[in-house]
């Protein structure tokens, strides 16, 4: 599964761990999280992301 990192502060989503603390659970694909889901760091919505490459 893809990584995609925020446009605006940085943080990187990470299927293989997930936002256990926004309630999405490890494994989940980037494009399963809901539409109102925010960036944990600035609050910004998933419109702000993109794939990261390494």
């Amino acid at each position: 599964m893809d990584k995609y990192i925020c446009d605006i502060c940085g943080y990187i989503y990470d299927p293989a761990v997930g936002d256990p603390d926004g309630g999405i659970a490890a494994g989940t694909a980037f494009e399963d999280i809901p539409e109102d889901w925010v960036c944990p760091v600035c609050g910004v919505g998933k419109d702000d992301f993109s794939l990261y490459t390494e």
